[in-house]
């Protein structure tokens, strides 16, 4: 007998707050679990796909999305599993925003008390070397392909590639380092690294970071995070907190003037303690840039 299909449409909204990434998630019904926001395809009423899902926002979160774009599509056999069988395809999609009240049951979540491996602006997180790194090793083993992907992801530190974010959480899945592997094998709970969402909602997150530390290398789309002027200083912290790594000043604001894509602006910020500093906006007619 064939199985049924049903397509879900789910939404990683990224806003940055006081130089921390946020996720927006909505409560779930079946479960205390939050996930992301999410929701069936109505075939009949939604025009489109990305109709359908800012109408899920809407409703999940009260927020009105702006920028949007088609993250992946995920459609693993066992990603989800119900008493009938019915096989679950999800197509995801990355959104930017700035931060705002949301409806009950809606709240923002740290994207590092998500992936809490991936912040690496105070240096190598404690959890990597007291936990992650013993615990993979006993998982590779002598096993010469494990020793190697733990090398890669986890290995030397210089090494570091930040869009590894979906590999690395794979990893750890696999090495049954995270929650998510004892809910999906039936297993009794016990702690893992980072905080839990509902299904695979939680790969899904670091497909998107991941997707947006490499988009930042080609597209300016840090600034839909940013008010409409801002500090060079407001610019760095906002890539960093993204990428989860610090920038050296100098270069970073040498990498901005040479692209042409700020103009200043007569305004001054005037913070409570400290100098002045200048005011820029975005020159919305340049759409390929690098900051970092």
């Amino acid at each position: 007998m064939a199985r049924r299909l049903s397509l879900s449409l789910d939404a990683v909204i990224v806003a940055v707050t006081d130089g921390r990434p946020r996720i927006l998630t909505a409560a779930r019904a079946a479960t205390e679990t939050p996930g992301l926001p999410s929701g069936l395809l109505d075939a009949d009423g939604d025009a489109t796909l990305e109709l359908g899902l800012r109408r899920w926002i809407s409703a999940q979160t009260g927020l009105a999305v702006g920028y949007v774009e088609q993250l992946y599509t995920f459609g693993d056999r066992e990603r989800q599993r119900t008493p009938d069988g019915t096989r679950h395809l999800s197509v995801a999609y990355l959104g930017l925003v700035k931060e705002a009240q949301l409806a009950p049951g809606a709240a923002w979540i740290d994207a590092y008390d998500l992936l809490p491996w991936e912040d690496r602006r105070a240096g190598m997180p404690a959890l990597v070397g007291a936990s992650l790194r013993p615990a993979l090793a006993r998982w590779a083993g002598r096993d010469v392909a494990r020793r190697h992907r733990v090398h890669t992801n986890f290995g030397d530190p210089r090494a570091w590639d930040p869009i590894r974010v979906l590999e690395r959480y794979e990893l750890l899945y696999e090495a049954g380092l995270v929650p998510e592997f004892q809910r999906d094998q039936g297993l009794a709970a016990r702690a893992g690294a980072g905080r839990e969402l509902a299904f695979d909602h939680r790969r899904i997150v670091a497909t998107a970071l991941g997707r947006l530390r490499g988009k930042l290398k080609y597209r300016p789309v840090v600034f839909e995070l940013l008010p409409e002027t801002f500090t060079l200083l407001q610019l760095q912290r906002t890539v960093e907190a993204l990428t989860g790594m610090l920038l050296h000043k100098q270069n970073f604001r040498r990498l901005v003037e040479n692209g042409r894509f700020l103009e200043p602006t007569r305004g001054l910020d005037r913070p409570a303690r400290g100098r002045p500093a200048k005011l820029f906006r975005f020159r919305k007619e340049v759409v390929r840039t690098r900051l970092y």
